[in-house]
């Protein structure tokens, strides 16, 4: 019996899918790979994939169901989707931030987003960030803010000075 949740992430690539799968799994310690469907003969004229490749496959990161698609070249990944790495510490900031950008577009990084390979929008940030950004007191988000929109990847140390006041 195929595990079901009510919402899961539905990534569209042209013919990549699988290895994008297997790459994320690779960085996140808690995933998996589930279900893989594969082209059948079946609607050729319509997808135009071979039969027996990867249609779908489904892989698991934190428990977060992801469904990769081999769909073809008619629908692109842009930055108005993302999805947020909170870490607990800079080691951590600093390992997915690695990873993600290996093979990424340069180009696309910008306070604390990245672009990896696949053209996937990632946010990796301190878990932190979000109470520096919403503190009542308007000076330190103000010196956050000064800090951060000129960074690439997020310095965390530079960002919890600011917020201190150092």
């Amino acid at each position: 019996m195929a595990l079901i949740t009510k919402l899961a992430i539905n990534l569209w690539f042209e013919t990549r899918a699988e290895e994008a799968a297997n790459f994320y799994c690779s960085i996140f310690k808690n995933s998996s790979i589930g279900a893989i469907s594969r082209y059948g003969k079946e609607g050729y004229e319509f997808h135009h994939m071979p039969e027996g490749s990867v249609m779908t496959i489904e892989f698991f990161i934190d428990g977060i169901r992801f469904i990769a698609l081999n769909g073809g070249p008619y629908v692109k990944f842009n930055e108005s989707i993302s999805f947020v790495v909170n870490c607990l510490n800079e080691a951590e900031l600093d390992y997915y931030w690695d990873k993600l950008t290996e093979g990424g577009d340069p180009e696309a990084q910008q306070c604390g987003w990245l672009k990896d390979k696949y053209g996937v929008s990632w946010q990796v940030t301190p878990d932190i960030l979000s109470e520096w950004m919403t503190d009542p007191d308007k000076e330190k988000v103000s010196r956050v803010s000064q800090a951060l929109f000129p960074m690439k990847k997020l310095d965390w140390k530079k960002l919890e000075d600011a917020y201190n006041g150092v």
